[in-house]
């Protein structure tokens, strides 16, 4: 019988590893796509992702049922992805090779594999607009970057949105005019 997350948070919030290891493994992948999303490098996505599991750890203890446990865990995420930006920020660092490698090419969302079925042109024409969207979505905010990422990429609803990242409906919602606006100036060229 498949255990609910709060009985494996309760079990987990006992000492049971095996329960946690249970909780990580049915959200993980939720957790490595915002993160994926979110940065660019594969190892990035790959920090971000085992920081908020260490957070997860040391704060199940004091989890007290306030909100559903995924909500939970995509605040925690998307606070860990706003540190990560910050961190960046004070330790920048110029990388050579910023394009695609075949270590973000799993978790790059502009690096989409196309089939064996279309045509070179249009393979080609693929990853040029891919690469100008992740460009742009790349030139957003933060805030903006996450909340757009969260909302078109992942598919959460806007006050799910709000909920991960602990303000009202209506800031999620200019950060989303914001970021959609920036988009489209940014890609209108490219689609003009």
């Amino acid at each position: 019988m498949t255990s609910t997350d709060n009985e494996l948070i309760q079990a987990a919030q006992r000492g049971d590893m095996v329960a946690f290891e249970q909780l990580v493994f049915r959200h993980d992948k939720q957790v490595l796509s915002i993160a994926a999303r979110y940065v660019t490098r594969a190892e990035d996505a790959k920090d971000i992702y085992q920081e908020v599991f260490i957070r997860v750890y040391r704060g199940l203890r004091k989890f007290s049922y306030r909100s559903e446990f995924a909500t939970w865990l995509h605040r925690i995420t998307t606070n860990v992805c706003l540190t990560h930006r910050t961190k960046q920020k004070k330790n920048i660092h110029v990388l050579l090779n910023d394009g695609y490698t075949e270590d973000n090419a799993q978790t790059n969302p502009s690096h989409h594999a196309t089939t064996n079925e279309a045509l070179p042109d249009e393979q080609a024409m693929a990853s040029e607009i891919s690469a100008h969207v992740q460009a742009a979505l790349e030139s957003l905010p933060p805030k903006q970057k996450l909340v757009f990422t969260l909302r078109h990429y992942q598919g959460y609803k806007l006050n799910e949105i709000a909920s991960m990242m602990n303000c009202t409906v209506g800031t999620v919602k200019r950060y989303l005019f914001m970021a959609t606006r920036q988009m489209r100036q940014l890609l209108k060229e490219v689609y003009d």
